[in-house]
């Protein structure tokens, strides 16, 4: 399984918590160098929790179940 695949995975345990409030996260990127890019959709897009959202659930998810990530940053 690919670094790419394995993020995917572990976003796909924190949609549908995103889902529920009419938000999703998608997975942009995943650099050589550990930093995956994701952009939160719906309204977790212009949600003024959207960075408590992506720090606190996506980024602890994305680092717990694949170590190798060492920064997730959200881009638009």
């Amino acid at each position: 399984m690919t670094l790419k695949e394995k993020v995917e995975q572990a976003l796909d345990s924190v949609r549908p918590h995103l889902q529920a409030d009419g938000g999703d996260v998608e997975l942009v990127d995943v650099s050589e160098d550990g930093v995956a890019k994701v952009r939160l959709t719906g309204v977790c897009g212009c949600c003024p929790m959207s960075q408590m959202t992506l720090q606190h659930g996506v980024t602890n998810a994305v680092k717990q179940a694949v170590p190798e990530i060492k920064e997730v940053q959200s881009v638009n």
